[in-house]
């Protein structure tokens, strides 16, 4: 089992990078900086790290946004003792700037819409994935634990159409920016789902844990007037899996509940 520390001096050198491991504070405080590369534990299936790398390295210099590429060990491997290593990508992720990681996002989207639905998505059943089944239906809220606002949010979902498509399903800190170069997107999250609902998730997260307000919603309404059905799918997905994250923790009360404004204004919404 891999620790907090830095990745040991054998796996850096099997990746033949150079530098003091520095720790960086994306990715859950477990990936560290290597020179000009990111190593960090290896937290997927080998069938999709096999996957991204393939995926990513087939977009090098076609997409809009800045993409991390896999580095590969001296014998070729994506992985070295649960290590894997991507390159380091200059920028830093700005508070506040929820439009342009939207904007960001649907150019990555648009470049990514004709590849097929990768075949590992059906073995997923990591939290996140069990919330987002929750939010489109494939999972009945019986199937999880009690969640506060799910039933409330699931009586106002209506029927959306629009395409599914490769998305990633957690854009809000994992688009960095930069003065001089487009947009970076990293730690990628992969759903298969309409791409409105990784807008969605971006909208809710600014929600429920970054101070945004009303204008944001009503700015997307006016352009997508869908919109705001897909905000119940991303509230959901993200309530469902906060709570299977502290099921050892009673459900909040309303005075301590960061999600309850986001529902409020949903539900009003679609009134």
């Amino acid at each position: 089992m891999i620790g907090d520390g830095p990745p040991p001096s054998h796996v850096i050198g099997a990746f033949q990078v150079d530098g003091v491991p520095v720790r960086l504070s994306g990715g859950g405080g477990r990936a560290w900086r290597v020179g000009d590369a990111v190593l960090k534990p290896i937290d997927v299936p080998a069938a999709q790290l096999d996957w991204q790398a393939n995926l990513f390295a087939s977009l090098h210099c076609r997409t809009s946004v800045r993409l991390p590429l896999p580095i590969t060990a001296t014998g070729g491997e994506l992985a070295v003792d649960g290590w894997c290593a991507n390159t380091f990508l200059e920028g830093a992720h700005l508070p506040r700037r929820w439009r342009e990681i939207i904007d960001a996002g649907e150019a990555f989207h648009r470049d990514i819409a004709e590849v097929p639905r990768p075949a590992f998505l059906d073995d997923r059943n990591d939290p996140w994935a069990i919330g987002d089944r929750v939010a489109w239906g494939e999972l009945s809220i019986d199937d999880v634990p009690e969640t506060k606002h799910v039933e409330r949010l699931i009586e106002r979902l209506q029927p959306v159409e629009r395409p599914f498509q490769l998305i990633h399903g957690d854009l809000t800190g994992n688009v960095l920016f930069h003065d001089r170069l487009p947009p970076a997107v990293i730690d990628f999250a992969p759903y298969f789902r309409p791409a409105l609902f990784a807008t969605a998730v971006v909208a809710a997260d600014a929600l429920v844990w970054e101070g945004a307000d009303e204008s944001l919603v009503l700015a997307l309404v006016e352009r997508e007037p869908d919109f705001v059905q897909f905000l119940l799918r991303a509230l959901i997905y993200r309530a469902v899996t906060d709570r299977l994250f502290r099921l050892d923790e009673p459900l909040r009360a309303d005075a301590d509940d960061a999600y309850l404004p986001a529902v409020d204004l949903a539900a009003e919404m679609t009134r």
